[in-house]
């Protein structure tokens, strides 16, 4: 039997997360996914599944925070609001059917001045539609422009 994609989990890299249940997900292209094996912070040994892209519209239905996340600045503004204001999702888990998750991470550039951290992704480009629809893209040559240019 095999497993369906229920929705898709983004991490920000500040803790929070976002979840997006298939129905409010319009074109979605997860670009290149490899399995590697490595350590990320000195943590265990892993496996890793980053990808070379991303592209994803979501539906206005999804600008909400599920209570299983922990939103904080999703509460304030929205997720649409959240996601606009900040750069910053570093991985998505893909939940299936079976409650299994693949952890896939995004490719990632720090937008910070030279010699500080930050949370912000120079990969990540988003906007809102003129149908109302989030369109973001994570990848190290397209944006949102460059890709969905004629819905704004």
């Amino acid at each position: 039997m095999s497993k369906e994609m229920k929705a898709l989990k983004f991490y920000f890299r500040n803790g929070e997360t976002w979840t997006i249940e298939r129905e409010n997900i319009g074109d979605l292209w997860i670009r290149q996914i490899t399995t590697s094996f490595g350590r990320i912070n000195g943590g265990d040994f892993q496996k890793i599944n980053p990808c070379e892209g991303i592209k994803i519209e979501i539906f206005e239905e999804a600008d909400h925070v599920l209570t299983d996340d922990i939103n904080q600045g999703g509460l304030e503004s929205g997720m649409f609001g959240r996601a606009l204001q900040y750069q910053d999702i570093e991985k998505m888990g893909i939940i299936f059917d079976n409650g299994e998750e693949d952890l896939v991470y995004f490719p990632y550039k720090d937008k910070a001045i030279p010699g500080q951290e930050g949370l912000d992704n120079d990969y990540q480009s988003t906007k809102v539609g003129k149908n109302n629809h989030l369109y973001i893209v994570i990848d190290m040559n397209e944006t949102v422009d460059s890709i969905y240019g004629a819905e704004f």
